[in-house]
């Protein structure tokens, strides 16, 4: 998800370009003799252990082994606490000296004539952002699992899996060789295929001269392929269109359904890792299409259109960002164009949603203190509760996708409705990612915004992503015929305020003094794991919403204490909402720029 590496700038310009081929869709290996071989054994998977060896080809007499310390998130997780032993042999059977760096690293001697190191990893990781191996299936993103020697990072890589049960089969983007053989040009593009083996469920389709892979793996009573099949077909369809640009030749969609928790998807380079919880694949219509939208455009954004402080990718340390508010939160805008050019997300919800997250932006204070490109820096600090605290942090998703929402209309105003933020991603794409060069941050953003729109835009950056500056909202909404509405008025408190680490149950942060919550006995830090009987997943929030004054809230949460059932009433609160209305007279030029806005397309494309 992030590119950048370590200190010898020799090392750090072969894995510049290891990183740069290894966002090239499906290279086959140069060479037929890979230097590095991994076997993977799926034969414990009762206890979540993976037998992992690596297999190193005669050269160096010795060699660092690196086990990835972050990987798919921004958060050190620190891989090697799974780790139960390791040892090393030469191709003579001798076993060699080894010895540990620090807490991921480990050194072997006397390989010259090659090597094979073996280790136990555990991993029992759920979601699109782990590695699981268990008796239903086996998920790996392999950076989780797999250490690289520093010196044979940019070396062709094979990986084979073994033990596999009978009718399980394996699906990845790598490049297959022979069965169960898979081979990489480096350990960049090595892991950056999430590997799925199960007996899942597959669909495929053609579209626009690209072929694409739908697997699933999930209890088949929560959810219908067939009807999965023409919804991320729209998607396909919408976004290459959008981009008019398809830099894959095949691309693959792995699907979890979980009972339990779930919610969240991650982005490779030609495939994506997606988990929707199934009770809320079965509540909310637009649960699939959503996290599909998103997930598929970040193979543009993030994975192609990357900004320079990405790169070369650093697996040993924190990899830090100005730009994440662009690559992410840009994301969540793109996403919705796609959305409403597919058909599946229609006017009046896609305005709801814009005035949701301004309302989300305002109600934080630390929006007056911690800018779009701050929080982007700080994205590392999102696994301590406290962080999302409302006075503490503002959201790089949240205040990126208005920062989205608000480029395009200024593009569009500035350009007299010739350019729009389609044209911004296509000048990028065309200017940096089909050039194999990284983006500067947020001054390449703004270049693309003033190259489209013949404007100067570095006022926009100075207030509104470098500073703190209130957001006139309306001088940009006028443009399409809108204004937004302020409406005072009483709505239902919770009595707490909780922020969701991705994938992980909601944590308590904050609560409100005197509170019934407070009466109950919730206490901060508290895990929620059910809200009203139902699993609190990635919609816990708007589950919270839907309370009323006077219902009661129950509520299952654990501490280190262990698990508790507390119920109250819920109580209100003073609070502004926000909702975006038709100006009183809208003209026809406002009405003709808001029919492109919503399509995605400058005036001259977009037609009623």
């Amino acid at each position: 998800m992030i590119r950048k590496t370590t200190s010898h700038l020799a090392l750090a310009l072969v894995t510049l370009i290891a990183a740069s081929s290894s966002r090239t869709a499906g290279q086959t290996p140069q060479s037929s003799q890979p230097q590095i071989r991994y076997t993977i054994s799926l034969a414990n998977r009762a206890q979540h252990l993976v037998h992992v060896t690596v297999e190193l080809a005669p050269g160096n007499s010795e060699h660092d082994l690196q086990l990835p310390v972050w990987n798919a998130l921004y958060q050190v997780r620190d891989f090697s606490q799974y780790v139960n032993w390791l040892h090393a042999k030469g191709n003579d059977g001798n076993t060699l000296v080894m010895h540990q760096v620090d807490k991921s690293r480990w050194r072997i001697s006397g390989a010259e004539h090659g090597a094979a190191i073996e280790y136990e990893i555990v991993a029992s990781l759920p979601g699109p952002y782990g590695a699981e191996l268990n008796n239903q299936h086996a998920f790996f993103n392999l950076a989780e699992i797999l250490m690289y020697p520093i010196d044979g990072r940019p070396s062709t890589m094979q990986v084979r899996f073994t033990d596999v049960p009978s009718g399980w089969r394996i699906a990845t983007a790598l490049t297959s060789s022979t069965a169960g053989e898979f081979a990489a040009d480096n350990y960049d593009r090595l892991v950056d295929c999430p590997v799925e083996i199960s007996s899942f469920q597959e669909a495929d389709f053609d579209q626009g001269g690209g072929h694409y892979r739908i697997v699933v793996d999930a209890d088949p009573a929560v959810y219908n392929l067939q009807k999965m099949v023409p919804v991320v077909k729209r998607i396909v369809a919408a976004a290459t269109s959008w981009m008019d640009d398809r830099p894959y030749q095949t691309y693959l969609f792995l699907y979890h359904f979980p009972r339990v928790s779930g919610g969240g998807g991650m982005e490779h380079t030609d495939s994506t890792a997606i988990d929707v919880n199934a009770r809320v694949l079965g509540e909310n219509p637009l649960a699939l299409a959503d996290v599909t939208a998103h997930e598929f455009f970040h193979l543009w954004n993030v994975k192609r259109i990357r900004p320079q402080s990405l790169d070369p990718i650093d697996y040993t340390k924190e990899n830090y960002s100005t730009a994440l508010w662009f690559s992410e939160g840009l994301t969540n805008t793109a996403q919705d164009q796609i959305l409403l050019r597919a058909g599946l997300l229609g006017e009046p919800l896609y305005l709801r949603r814009v005035a949701d997250q301004i309302a989300e932006l305002e109600r934080r204070p630390a929006r007056l203190t911690q800018s779009a490109e701050a929080a982007s820096l700080d994205a590392w600090l999102e696994k301590y509760p406290y962080y999302g605290l409302p006075q503490r942090s503002i959201s790089y998703y949240n205040k990126g996708e208005l920062l989205g929402v608000l480029l395009d209309l200024a593009v569009r105003n500035a350009s007299h409705g010739s350019a729009s933020l389609r044209e911004v991603f296509r000048w990028m794409n065309q200017n940096y990612a089909q050039q194999g060069r990284d983006f500067p941050d947020s001054d390449g953003v703004r270049q693309a915004a003033e190259a489209v729109s013949h404007a100067d835009f570095k006022v926009f950056f100075q207030k509104y992503v470098a500073g703190t500056e209130e957001i006139p909202w309306n001088e940009f909404f006028i443009n399409v015929g809108l204004h937004l509405v302020r409406h005072s008025g009483s709505r239902a408190d919770p009595g707490f305020e909780a922020t969701r680490n991705f994938d992980a149950p909601p944590i308590v942060t904050a609560i409100t003094p005197n509170s019934e919550a407070e009466r109950a006995g919730l206490a901060v830090e508290d895990s929620i794991l059910d809200i009203n009987g139902q699993t609190a997943s990635s919609d816990f929030r708007q589950k919270l919403s839907e309370l009323r004054i006077g219902d009661t809230l129950s509520l299952r949460v654990r501490n280190a204490e262990g698990e508790r059932k507390l119920h109250w009433k819920i109580s209100s609160r003073e609070e502004v909402e926000f909702e975006l209305k038709d100006l009183d007279h809208v003209t026809p030029q406002q009405k003709a720029r808001r029919t492109a806005w919503l399509k995605g397309e400058s005036e001259g494309d977009a037609h009623p």
